[in-house]
């Protein structure tokens, strides 16, 4: 039987008090289960922390000694029970140990998505598939208008520009992402990367992931025109807008965040329309709750076929 309060929001976040645990809670919690490490996800503070190994890495990296009092490194596919909820961890394809979140609760399966994308990425976990009866799925993007590009074609759109390139991208995930398509698709190019998207990279290449060419960035090398493109985060990409010499560039699946077709890199770690149908099908639940976003969409389209409720 699904229970229609088996997830709530509350002030801290999503709980599910069937295990009296949160859901990538949004304020310090005592029981936390955490989907992956991008930081409106995985907050410091929490005192007991479950997650994969890869996001336990960058929550220590990022956190120190307040990534949590004790963490729990679970890996994919090990079940494991807070409370009286026997969870596992599915890999999520978002970004590097990024997971969802298999609920089970007397006979009934809750899948927790978490921000998952269904698009090839050899810089984390593909996504894998299993059946619940409950498919609660992020909606960031859950509009038939929303259809993402193929990001090798989007990729491809800087072997067309023979300048250095300043390319704007979140440090974590993203930019690793970028390097390995840069690394395959314009292989002309030389990547250089912020100080701060170092560290990243080590945990990543530490963990096996070959994330392709690239050294650190460094003052005399932007000066000279030889196809460099400098990966930088936002707030040093916006630091720098008057930078001359350089074609400026964007890497998002974000609309606020895209200029036009020619400063930006439309390439997305979310799953878009057709994507989150492929992944009804794929799940086969008998209801979807909507987390992240607008779910109206899904709710008309569905109609009576499968009970659509909004969460937030």
């Amino acid at each position: 039987m699904i229970l229609d309060d088996f997830v709530l929001i509350d002030e801290k976040g999503l709980y599910c008090k069937y295990g009296d645990f949160y859901l990538d809670p949004k304020l310090p919690a005592k029981h936390a289960v955490i989907t992956h490490a991008h930081a409106d996800h995985a907050i410091s503070g929490n005192t007991d922390v479950y997650c994969t190994r890869a996001t336990a890495n960058v929550m220590q990296l990022r956190y120190e000694r307040s990534a949590a009092k004790v963490l729990h490194i679970i890996a994919f596919n090990e079940p494991f029970t807070i409370g009286g909820v026997t969870i596992t961890f599915i890999p999520a394809g978002h970004m590097l140990g990024s997971a969802q979140i298999l609920m089970e609760y007397e006979g009934t399966r809750y899948l927790y998505t978490g921000d998952y994308k269904l698009q090839p990425d050899a810089t984390c976990e593909p996504i894998e598939w299993v059946t619940t009866d409950v498919l609660i799925t992020e909606s960031t993007f859950a509009d038939p208008a929303v259809i993402h590009p193929d990001p090798v074609e989007e990729i491809k759109k800087i072997n067309a520009i023979k300048s250095n390139i300043l390319l704007g991208a979140y440090g974590l995930g993203k930019s690793q992402r970028l390097i390995n398509l840069i690394t395959e698709h314009a292989p002309r190019k030389k990547i250089l990367v912020h100080h701060k998207i170092m560290p990243i990279n080590a945990i990543y290449e530490k963990m096996g992931v070959a994330i392709g060419k690239y050294q650190v960035y460094g003052r005399k090398l932007m000066k000279v025109q030889d196809e460099f493109v400098y990966i930088v985060p936002p707030f040093t990409f916006d630091s720098y807008i008057r930078a001359t010499g350089v074609k400026r560039l964007f890497a998002s699946g974000w609309k606020n965040l895209q200029v036009n077709n020619q400063d930006t890199l439309f390439i997305s770690d979310h799953v878009d329309w057709n994507d989150i149908l492929e992944t009804i099908t794929r799940t086969q639940p008998k209801q979807v709750w909507t987390l992240h976003g607008d779910g109206r969409h899904l709710k008309n389209y569905f109609k009576d076929q499968v009970l659509v409720k909004i969460l937030n």
